[in-house]
C-alpha cells in the first residue's frame, strides 16, 4: 500500500518511514500541507491512507484536511497531540477518517492504517450479500459470527473467526503476519507467531479445506477463494 505521511518533522518522519516500511507500506512523506495537496492531485498515483500531521508550519492542519477531502475519498488519519474531544470531533467532521493521538502505540496506528483501508476498498473478489460474505462453498455471517461449508455450520473460536473474517474481506491479498496479529489480536508479533500458526492450522481442520488459507513464506497468509 502506497501511504503519504504529512508530517514537518523530519527525524519523526524518518523514524515512521522505517517503521512502516516494515511493515508492507512504501511511504511518501510531505513536509507541508502545500506538499501534501500536490502530492494528491487527480492524475498522481492514487495513496492508500493519508497520515495527516495537524502541526504543519504552511498551514493548519484541519484546513487541510478539509481541502484533501474536497479532491480525495482517500482514508485521512489524522495525527496530534490535541487530545480533548472537542479537538478530535472537529477533525472528524472535516472528513477525517480516524484520529491517533500522540504518544500512540505502533500497532494501535498500524490497526488503524488497515482498518480505514479496508473500509474504504470495495472487495470485488467476494460475493457481497447482505449480511455476510460468500466464498464459493463457504459463508461467513458477520452479525452473527457464523460460518458454514455447504450449509453445514462449523463451530469456530472468536479469534477463528476474527483471523477467517480478516483473511476473508480481501481474497488473494496477502495479510502480513504482524499485521494479522495487531488486527486480530490486538497486540505486537513478539511471541504471539505460534499462536497465530495454531490458529491457521485449526481453520484450515475445522474447514476441511487446508487449500483455503494459503501460507506465503516469510511473509503471511491469504486466502484463496475456492470455485462456487
Amino acid at each position: 500500500m502506497r501511504l503519504l505521511l504529512v508530517e514537518d518533522d523530519n527525524h519523526v518522519a524518518a523514524a515512521l518511514s522505517a517503521v512502516l516500511a516494515r511493515h508492507g507500506f512504501t511511504v511518501a512523506h510531505a513536509r507541508s500541507g502545500e506538499e501534501a495537496l500536490r502530492a494528491l492531485v487527480p492524475e498522481a498515483d492514487a495513496f492508500g491512507v493519508v497520515l495527516l500531521d495537524l502541526g504543519l508550519p504552511d498551514q493548519d492542519g484541519y484546513e487541510v484536511c478539509g481541502k484533501i477531502r474536497k479532491r480525495t475519498s482517500t482514508p485521512v488519519i489524522m495525527v496530534t497531540a490535541r487530545a480533548d474531544v472537542r479537538s478530535r470531533i472537529h477533525g472528524l467532521n472535516l472528513g477525517a477518517d480516524d484520529y491517533v493521538v500522540k504518544p500512540y502505540d505502533t500497532g494501535e496506528l498500524l490497526a488503524r492504517i488497515h482498518a480505514v483501508s479496508r473500509r474504504s476498498v470495495p472487495d470485488e473478489t467476494s460475493a457481497p450479500a447482505e449480511d455476510g460474505l460468500r466464498l464459493g462453498p463457504v459463508r461467513i455471517e458477520l452479525p452473527t459470527r457464523q460460518v458454514s461449508v455447504d450449509g453445514s455450520v462449523v463451530q469456530l473460536t472468536r479469534k477463528e473467526f476474527d483471523l477467517l473474517a480478516l483473511l476473508a474481506q480481501r481474497p488473494g491479498v496477502v495479510f502480513r503476519r504482524e499485521q494479522i496479529i495487531s488486527e486480530v489480536w490486538r497486540t505486537s508479533w513478539e511471541g504471539t507467531g505460534r499462536t497465530l500458526e495454531v490458529h491457521v492450522a485449526s481453520l484450515r481442520s475445522k474447514l476441511r479445506m487446508p487449500a483455503l488459507i494459503e501460507t506465503v513464506r516469510g511473509v503471511g497468509y491469504r486466502l484463496v477463494a475456492p470455485a462456487a
